[in-house]
């Protein structure tokens, strides 16, 4: 019989056990230790305690309702390791590419950072690697040939979600969602934002 504890991460609330419970929080304390005096770390930790939240919730299912030891190593495992935060000299991660989830495949969004109108063709874009412009003329094409682009543009704006975190917006390019590729994605959203602020 093991002693378990009520966690709240990302706003989800987790039975773990006490094992797990004292890996996860020291994981957890390395990667708030690494991320204290950037700009942003707050937003970098409350991202991946949400993504740690998503990976959660794909391990507790049926009669399983704690959280183990094996289920934060794994997780871990996902994220990667604290110590190897960062960059290369060549720019690339230090990281091993790594599938995201289990599944390993892309999921579609809708991009907020890149949209004209709700952010569809930018998404697609994203999703199947082809410049968003394709997207944006075939839809013009099939409003002026056949006259349902615009139903089907706002059809696909109602069903696809918004990509809001730094972690959907890995996936919904197909990047690993580690602790390095989500630190970067929310510096790049904050230097976007200052560069917006200064034109």
């Amino acid at each position: 019989m093991k002693q378990t504890y009520s966690v709240n991460i990302g706003g989800m609330s987790f039975n773990i056990d006490n094992d797990a419970y004292m890996t996860l929080k020291t994981y957890l304390d390395q990667i708030e230790a690494h991320f204290a005096d950037e700009e942003g770390g707050k937003e970098i930790m409350d991202d991946i305690e949400a993504r740690i939240s998503e990976l959660f919730q794909e391990r507790i299912k049926g009669p399983k309702q704690v959280i183990d030891l094996n289920d934060v190593k794994e997780v871990m495992k996902i994220l990667g390791d604290p110590d190897e935060i960062g960059e290369t000299e060549n720019g690339e991660s230090s990281h091993r590419k790594e599938k995201f989830g289990p599944s390993g495949y892309r999921r579609i969004y809708r991009d907020p950072d890149n949209r004209i109108l709700g952010g569809v063709c930018s998404g697609m874009g994203a999703y199947w690697q082809i410049d968003p412009l394709v997207f944006r003329l075939l839809f013009v094409l099939a409003f002026m040939v056949f006259g349902v682009g615009l139903v089907l543009y706002l059809i696909l704006w109602i069903v696809i979600p918004e990509a809001k975190t730094a972690a959907q917006k890995l996936e919904m390019k197909g990047e690993p969602v580690n602790i390095s590729n989500i630190g970067k994605t929310v510096k790049e959203e904050f230097q976007n934002v200052r560069d917006r602020m200064n034109l």
